[in-house]
């Protein structure tokens, strides 16, 4: 097996700012990078027409590519239909501002689906992602979820559940290892035909957990990105660790998606530990042992 997928990183990963975020990924030999576009500096509605062909330039300079955008809003993801409204047209803002600056890709979190497809929660998930998925075909692109909350083949139901493919997945191994348990490998192969970007992390599952206790759900407990940060980091219920320190099986999982085909960024994240830098170096240099 020989990899050829270029290497991203999330520049928020290093906790210094996008700009010089940007010039890290760059030093550390990654060819592309993740920045997220939800608040702040990078929030669409903070970035006029001629701050993002300044951006576009920069990034060009650098010799980079922007693998994605995230989009992940917080809160339930759309399982709340009061909010819906709101939350769908920002995502639909932050596609526009990804297509401006070069990737047709906006990743994030829908929420929890519903085992029960009669459930209210699971028919609000599904208008919102109909009409985001319309949108995103519509110029060619994806909203792609982030693996994780769910089992690759609950998800994959959900998502054969929509008209077009303009939603389709983020694949994260290490969520599915950390949370649910599944198999990534198994994960890619059901999954397949939806993958369009993918993260590439670690970690390891230290007891059974209700996803709910992780991600929320409407109703249960609110998402708290903190908290998930803090349950990664102290051993609660699964442990975020360096790339090949974990249970994600990467030889095989690599191989899995060559064997779909999959020719996309694998793109590095790094959400827990205090040297961010020295990890993500380690990272690019995990993945370039087997190019």
């Amino acid at each position: 097996m020989k990899l050829t997928n270029k290497i991203g990183v999330i520049v928020d990963s290093f906790g210094i700012g996008v700009r010089s975020g940007l010039l890290k990924a760059k030093d550390v030999g990654a060819q592309g990078v993740q920045i997220y576009a939800v608040s702040g500096e990078m929030d669409p509605a903070n970035l006029p027409a001629q701050a993002r062909k300044e951006l576009k330039s920069y990034i060009d300079s650098l010799g980079l590519e922007i693998s994605a955008l995230c989009g992940d809003l917080g809160g339930h993801g759309f399982q709340d239909r009061k909010a819906n409204h709101e939350k769908v047209e920002k995502s639909k803002r932050i596609l526009d501002l990804a297509m401006e600056l070069g990737t047709n890709i906006v990743t994030t979190h829908i929420g929890i689906v519903p085992d029960d497809t009669q459930h209210e929660v699971y028919d609000s998930m599904q208008a919102a992602c109909e009409e985001l998925s319309n949108y995103a075909r519509s110029m060619d692109a994806y909203f792609a979820i982030e693996t994780g909350p769910e089992k690759a083949a609950h998800l994959k139901a959900f998502l054969d559940s929509l008209t077009v493919n303009g939603v389709s997945v983020n694949f994260d191994p290490a969520n599915m290892v950390m949370v649910t348990g599944d198999d990534p490998v198994q994960g890619v192969h059901i999954l397949k035909d939806y993958i369009v970007h993918t993260h590439v992390k670690d970690g390891v599952r230290l007891r059974e957990v209700d996803p709910r206790e992780i991600y929320g759900f409407l109703g249960y407990e609110k998402m708290d990105h903190q908290k998930i940060a803090e349950m990664g980091s102290d051993g609660q219920a699964f442990r975020e660790v360096p790339l090949g320190e974990g249970k994600v099986p990467f030889k095989e999982y690599f191989a899995a998606l060559q064997e779909i085909g999959y020719s996309g960024y694998l793109t590095i994240e790094r959400e827990v530990g205090n040297q961010p830098e020295t990890d993500i170096r380690k990272a690019v240099s995990f993945i370039n042992a087997f190019k």
